[in-house]
């Protein structure tokens, strides 16, 4: 058999000496390759032909002509293009038999490019928010459930508007009963308050069966904070928790707002530390004159004993006591008045405050007539040996809090300027309403004894915005 060498510059009329056309080449040897006349040759094969002058080079590519060679055609190149599947690769990728016949339809989708994922554009999110636009479920992907209450359940989520975390609070709707007049309250408040220190509601969706109000995402509870440091609080961390706790009270008093439930676990935090008020089913707009309103508010060992008595009357000075309180379990790392009812949570409060006369409560005579003289086994242990990590500050602050009398008791906005706060600055009280604390230099939270950090101990919610 004669082998004929070419030379690397011959062309495919050379190599058949002028006989055949390369695309004539091409046309016989794919019949040569048909094996059954019964299958269709694929129509998604294309071919770009190369003309029969171009010049190849040692590497199969065109070589580029000169472009002041007249005698030379520019050859065409061939275009790359993505790899299209006949009928017969995809029946050998599925195993199919040769002689079946997919649709036309199902290999045209087999060729179609997939579009490539990524974050949404601005023109793109704008076309998208009818679709997944606020005040619709469809805008949210529940995670992991975080806890159950009477009326709600409280869902981790996901915006797909902007990747961000969010709490669900998923409210059930009764056919005759319709919303819970906790969840209006709720949202009646919350829409109007803005502040750095109150957890921030986002959305609102209403369906047939429930209403879902989506707020920020915040990692865990006070409570949840001090079991996770053993209940040992640094004080320059107490003093800062304790500030952002009044900067948030003081701007809702200051708007008549009262939020009657204060309690470690209705205070949420973040991974910076910062704090905020959350939960506002049982606050409620204050009107002037103050009317009468239910003593059932307020968990009982956060709750004053003029409530404790029943009394219907109050104003901000009931959410103070609970701010002392949260105080000193955050100081003390344990509960001040861990009562089981109300008559033992009365003695504790006795136990510790002393009996009150009439001159410093007047509902003295009102709990000698439905419990008659309470029961003092000792003489009441002072504050200064009940909490002996707080200084001479911290002790005077905490009894300014704890005043049997209403009115006696220091508000919010006088407690930011209490002398127990002067380490933190004086720039501190000039920060506007939605700007943290943690944007001033010099404020910042030490590391507490025993904390166990956020990606190490996963803790489920107990409790979230939920009234049990």
């Amino acid at each position: 058999m004669d082998i004929k060498v070419l030379h690397k510059s011959s062309t495919f009329s050379s190599f058949t000496n002028g006989g055949l056309k390369l695309s004539t080449w091409f046309s016989n040897f794919g019949d040569k390759r048909q094996r059954k006349p019964s299958i269709k040759t694929s129509k998604s094969c294309t071919l770009s032909v190369v003309h029969e002058n171009a010049r190849f080079g040692s590497d199969g590519e065109s070589e580029e002509a000169s472009g002041a060679s007249d005698d030379i055609i520019t050859p065409v190149k061939l275009r790359p293009k993505s790899r299209r599947y006949s009928e017969q690769d995809i029946n050998k990728r599925l195993s199919l038999p040769v002689d079946l016949h997919l649709p036309e339809s199902f290999v045209a989708k087999q060729n179609v490019s997939p579009t490539i994922e990524g974050p949404l554009s601005r023109a793109s999110r704008r076309q998208s928010l009818s679709e997944i636009g606020f005040g619709r479920m469809e805008t949210y992907t529940k995670l992991d459930r975080l806890g159950q209450g009477t009326y709600a359940t409280v869902f981790k989520g996901r915006s797909r508007l902007t990747d961000n975390l969010v709490a669900l609070k998923e409210i059930r709707l009764e056919h005759e009963e319709g919303a819970p007049c906790t969840a209006i309250r709720e949202v009646s408040l919350l829409k109007e308050l803005r502040h750095a220190n109150i957890v921030t509601l986002h959305d609102i969706v209403h369906t047939e069966k429930s209403l879902t109000l989506v707020f920020e995402y915040l990692e865990k509870d006070l409570k949840q904070y001090m079991d996770d440091c053993g209940n040992i609080l640094t004080m320059n961390n107490v003093k800062i928790f304790l500030y952002q706790l009044l900067r948030g009270l003081a701007y809702c008093h200051r708007r008549r707002i009262l939020h009657r439930d204060l309690k470690p676990q209705n205070l949420l935090i973040n991974e910076k530390g910062e704090l905020k008020l959350a939960d506002f089913g049982l606050a409620r707009a204050k009107s002037v004159p103050t009317k009468t309103y239910s003593n059932e508010v307020v968990t009982l060992w956060y709750r004053p004993p003029d409530v404790l008595l029943g009394t219907t009357e109050y104003s901000t000075p009931i959410d103070m006591w609970g701010v002392g309180c949260i105080f000193y379990e955050m100081a003390c790392g344990r509960p001040l008045f861990p009562g089981a009812t109300v008559e033992e949570e009365l003695e504790l409060i006795f136990r510790c405050l002393g009996v009150p006369t009439e001159s410093s409560w007047s509902g003295l005579s009102q709990y000698l007539e439905t419990h008659g003289p309470p029961k003092m086994s000792k003489n009441p242990e002072p504050l200064m040996s009940r909490a002996p990590r707080l200084d001479h500050d911290g002790i005077d602050l905490l009894t300014k809090f704890l005043c049997y009398e209403a009115k006696n008791r220091i508000s919010a906005a006088e407690a930011m300027k209490h002398p127990y706060f002067r380490s933190l600055g004086p720039n501190i009280h000039k920060l506007p309403d939605i700007v943290s604390i943690f944007t001033l230099p010099g404020i910042q939270l030490s590391k507490d004894p025993s904390y166990r950090a956020y990606g190490i101990v996963k803790i489920k919610r107990r409790r979230m915005f939920l009234r049990f």
